[in-house]
């Protein structure tokens, strides 16, 4: 499993020489998604960079659909990523620091919106992230198409932060489809929120 993880870090970064890895605010961070568990019998994710070095991991057991938790490599939760069950016509996730329990009293750092498509119905507009669980003004957007591994986080100016790409080529043998792709972090920018939103979008659109 290492050394497969490995191969395929090794292979996504030979292939995309092409992206940027350094500009005037430093250089991406540029992550592998592999939307499979290391642990057997579980739904889950694994996060390795450009070394092979296992980064994030994620895995879901059945019966808590609702909440996701982020785990380092070495399994500590990062983050924990809630459904807000109040608001049924609206999908909203709330997103907390390390894990949260049932009787937590901790408070969300971030929200996550899915947009409504009644009065817009032809923007590629995602969702949308905010700061807090109340804020009406959002802090990032996010748009293009989860579905196809093609998506961009903007901040206020417009500005990329993170984005999510597909890697398409089939080489050595090993195939990169839809269960492996590429999560491309700016400086400055949190990896571990740019994780999060990857597995918010893929609870809203998968």
């Amino acid at each position: 499993m290492t050394r497969c993880l490995k191969y395929i870090s090794r292979k996504v970064h030979e292939n995309h020489q092409q992206e940027p890895d350094s500009e005037a605010d430093g250089p991406w961070t540029k992550l592998t998604v592999w939307r499979k568990s290391l642990v057997f019998s579980c739904n889950g994710f694994t996060v390795i960079d450009s070394t092979g070095s296992l980064v994030y991991r994620v895995d879901n057991y059945a019966g808590r659909p609702e909440e996701v938790t982020l785990m380092d490599g070495s399994g500590w939760p990062v983050l924990t990523m809630r459904h807000r069950k109040k608001l049924r016509l609206v999908d909203n996730w709330l997103v907390y620091e390390g894990e949260v329990g049932d009787n937590s009293s901790k408070k969300p750092i971030n929200r996550v919106r899915k947009r409504m498509n009644i009065l817009q119905p032809y923007s590629n507009v995602l969702a949308r992230v905010y700061c807090g669980p109340s804020d009406k003004k959002s802090a990032y957007t996010i748009e293009g198409s989860y579905v196809h591994r093609s998506c961009r986080v903007l901040d206020e100016s417009k500005q990329v932060v993170a984005e999510i790409k597909r890697k398409e080529t089939t080489d050595g043998g090993v195939s990169f489809g839809l269960e492996v792709f590429l999560l491309i972090v700016r400086p400055g920018f949190s990896p571990s929120l740019s994780m999060a939103i990857v597995l918010i979008l893929d609870r809203m659109f998968v």
